[in-house]
């Protein structure tokens, strides 16, 4: 293998364009090819990367083109949900016919819509024998890192190990349509956006270099609610900007689940988790606490170094220049220096990247991907039943969550 890696990306959208932003921080690896259905979008992201100077990058016409191609040597899958498993296969299927020569994939949360397209996903990389990791970037925010390893090692050494994590993300809505298609992205904010705060709260609570399943999940309980872009006159403007009727079949813009674990000892943990689409404040809010007993850690990503004031006279177009999902110009505002480092995305890039290079394989990867998607399913359960289930429930690799099949069974 060269001693740097080519990186072809599935999808040209927000989500790719952080990834390829994150990459100036990224050593070893290269990012040389896109490929989209939208072929002007694949092509402005390879701009991007080469004005970036993120890599010598170009538009392919087909994932089979991109994964023949001599200078992909990885892949990383950021397309919509409801094409995961399929991109998945036409990566395996140019590989079984001998087209390119792949050392490892990754891909963006979450990992599939549902337990069986999970374990569909599994069993494609398992089958394809590539390395793999699941693109959890919020388990790499250097203050999570940093809160997690001090609390551990001081506080945890001293009086014990923590037992209580909570995690939020919340903002006002997703960019794209399909998000809000329950169908296309398999739910709500409930998947979309609890990935991030369930294996953020099991990370917290894993001692450091424990394997993951040293804390063991036996309980999960869970609400949701369509609060606000359900509402006639939000449903409206939903319509207007992104095609979706809410009024027929909203998905859900608030959830919550509380998660128990148990620890090798058998000792009671708990995670607690709370998303919404729902929010209005400065834009974007990612926190996280960790509770132990005589130790709290808490993180706030809007509690930021820099904060920028603009009085009324000041105005102009609506935009994201300071915050991510910003939501106003005027007063007094929070200004993220780096997302793509706050969020994550550099350090998890740089991880994945390196394990690539070595031929390891990442702890984070699909099988992690898998039981994060089992959690979100049981989240989902539990709220449609009303009750707290015990994990594993039956039925849970056919569940589909009634959001999800909204439309088609109408």
């Amino acid at each position: 293998m060269s001693k740097r890696l080519g990186i072809g990306f599935i999808g040209s959208g927000f989500m790719t364009r952080f990834h390829v932003q994150s990459w100036i921080a990224v050593r070893d690896a290269d990012i040389r090819g896109f490929w989209s259905p939208n072929a002007a979008n694949a092509a402005s992201a390879a701009a991007l990367a080469r004005d970036l100077r993120v890599g010598d990058a170009r538009a392919f016409a087909s994932i089979e083109d991109m994964v023949a191609a001599p200078e992909i040597d990885c892949i990383w899958i950021c397309g919509p949900n409801h094409a995961r498993v399929d991109n998945m296969e036409a990566i395996v299927a140019a590989l079984r016919s001998g087209k390119g020569r792949l050392v490892g994939v990754a891909c963006e949360k979450p990992l599939a819509r549902n337990v069986a397209e999970a374990r569909r996903m599994v069993a494609l990389v398992e089958e394809s024998g590539l390395l793999h990791g699941y693109l959890e970037d919020q388990l790499f925010q250097p203050t999570v890192r940093r809160a997690k390893d001090i609390a551990w090692k001081r506080g945890a050494a001293l009086t014990g190990r923590p037992f209580l994590a909570r995690a939020a993300e919340e903002h006002s809505g997703p960019h794209a349509a399909w998000f809000w298609d329950g169908v296309r992205q398999g739910g709500g904010v409930l998947n979309d956006m609890m990935c991030h705060s369930i294996e953020v709260g099991r990370f917290l609570l894993t001692a450091p270099g424990a394997r993951r399943d040293s804390i063991r999940p036996v309980e999960v309980s869970a609400q949701i609610a369509s609060l606000k872009w359900s509402q006639p006159g939000y449903a409206r403007q939903l319509q207007e900007a992104y095609g979706v009727d809410f009024t027929r079949n909203p998905s859900e813009d608030f959830a919550r689940a509380t998660v128990r674990y148990v620890d090798e000892a058998g000792r009671p943990l708990i995670v607690e988790t709370t998303t919404s689409w729902a929010y209005t404040g400065a834009g974007l809010r990612l926190s996280a606490e960790l509770l132990g007993p005589e130790y709290s850690v808490s993180v706030n990503s809007l509690d930021t170094p820099a904060r920028l004031f603009f009085s009324r006279r000041v105005s102009g177009a609506a935009g994201e220049d300071m915050v991510e999902k910003q939501n106003a110009e005027q007063g007094l505002m929070p200004l993220v220096g780096n997302e793509a480092a706050e969020y994550g995305y550099e350090a998890e890039n740089r991880y994945f990247t390196s394990c690539f290079l070595a031929g390891v394989q990442p702890e984070e990867n699909f099988h992690a991907g898998l039981e994060v998607t089992e959690l979100l399913m049981t989240a989902y359960m539990s709220a449609e039943q009303g009750r707290v289930l015990a994990y594993r429930p039956e039925g849970l690799d056919a569940f589909v969550p009634a959001v999800a099949r909204a439309a088609t069974d109408a």
